[in-house]
């Protein structure tokens, strides 16, 4: 079952992957991509304010557990 947490997860993945895809074949800027999506997970893991997260639970997904 999809959760907050997990979607959360996989959306970072798949934004650092994307951003070094980008980063190789089209033009070195797309890094920063790579450093913001880096730079919200540590914020998000200091603070506990993720806005993906909120986004993903108004929208109606269950939060569930973290790892099992």
């Amino acid at each position: 079952e999809m959760t907050v947490d997990r979607m959360v997860r996989l959306m970072a993945g798949m934004m650092v992957l994307i951003s070094l895809a980008l980063t190789n074949y089209v033009d070195s800027n797309w890094m920063w991509l790579t450093v913001f999506v880096g730079f919200n997970l540590m914020q998000s893991g200091l603070t506990n304010i993720c806005p993906l997260a909120k986004i993903l639970k108004k929208m109606g997904l269950p939060e569930g557990a973290t790892c099992r």
